[in-house]
């Protein structure tokens, strides 16, 4: 039987806490802000994800799922590179940017084409992926915004910002799979 190691460790009771190299940082430094959302974004997919295997049709389902789960290990990745100075082999490179795009692109072929603003909605999976797209966007300003103040991966920027398109898809053919309907704008 395998123990755990004990989780509680009081060394952040003075409202610091340890990154990587050991250096101890205010728990509301700018990279603890991004590292956070970042923690809170793959959290949201998770539950899509739970969402989904639960409310869809199981082999559309299955197949999202599994890129969903890819995204939650690359964010675990996102958040190493994140917590520690930029690395000259980052975990998330130029290839993770290409794969999203090759997933929006692949959602998008299955879609109707897109004629208004979509409300967040289409069912409790999809709702919870537009949810995570707008946590996505609050990671990519809390990233940009620590940039702005020291070095950051050359990456991160724009793997968030194309995740938050992906997301948006994936809300959408999350709808279609588990046969909701997307809520559209009315026009004023």
């Amino acid at each position: 039987m395998t123990r755990q190691a004990r989780i509680y460790t009081r060394k952040g009771d003075r409202g610091d806490t340890q990154l990587p190299g050991g250096q101890r940082v205010a728990k509301h430094a700018q990279r603890i802000e991004c590292l956070g959302a970042v923690d809170e974004l793959s959290a949201c997919i998770g539950l899509a994800s739970a969402l989904l295997r639960e409310s869809c049709a199981p082999a559309g389902a299955a197949r999202l799922a599994s890129h969903l789960s890819r995204i939650q290990s690359e964010l675990s990745d996102l958040c190493a590179d994140l917590a520690a100075p930029p690395r000259r082999k980052p975990h998330i490179a130029a290839r993770h940017v290409t794969a999203l795009e090759r997933d929006i692109d692949l959602w998008t072929r299955r879609l109707p084409l897109l004629r208004s603003f979509i409300l967040p909605g289409g069912g409790p999976a999809a709702a919870c992926l537009h949810l995570a797209r707008t946590i996505c966007r609050r990671a990519e300003r809390q990233v940009v915004r620590l940039a702005a103040q020291e070095p950051v991966g050359g990456t991160i920027v724009p793997y968030l910002n194309r995740l938050s398109d992906a997301l948006f898809v994936a809300a959408r053919y999350t709808a279609q799979l588990c046969s909701r309907e997307e809520r559209l704008a009315s026009k004023a």
